[in-house]
């Protein structure tokens, strides 16, 4: 199970936030060039999955513990490379910081960096990529 976010001085976030922040955010990974392609090819039944991921994001942001999952293995029978980590956290930050206040998105932020770190190194992907960082804010 994913660790859970430090406690911050932000306004407390809400499971209908975390709602919203990935149905739009899974929204526009479908429209993506780079990212539409490996989740079509990934994801039957988009309601659902999206459930699931709330379910992740709530028990990271808010520690419900109702999410039984295994990302690492969700991810690895997928053709995922380096470049679409960077992608996917470069439109999660953007939709974060657009719905949320500021505190709050960088809590989730920092999350999705780490998070990403981990299944990076787990899927023998190395780490974060110096230039996508300074590009994105992250360096």
């Amino acid at each position: 199970m994913p660790s859970a976010l430090p406690a911050a001085a932000a306004p407390p976030l809400s499971l209908e936030q975390l709602a919203v922040l990935v149905d739009r955010f899974y929204d526009r990974v479908q429209r993506h060039p780079e990212l539409g392609p490996v989740f079509a090819a990934a994801i039957e039944d988009w309601p659902a999955h999206k459930r699931l991921l709330v379910e992740f994001w709530a028990a990271v942001a808010l520690r419900t513990g109702r999410y039984r999952g295994n990302p690492m293995a969700a991810h690895r029978a997928h053709p995922i490379t380096a470049a679409h980590f960077d992608a996917w956290l470069a439109l999660w930050r953007a939709t974060a910081e657009e719905l949320l206040p500021p505190a709050q998105a960088a809590l989730l932020v920092g999350a999705a960096q780490r998070i990403g770190r981990s299944l990076r190194h787990g899927l023998g992907l190395g780490g974060a990529d110096p230039a996508a960082c300074a590009a994105s804010g992250r360096a």
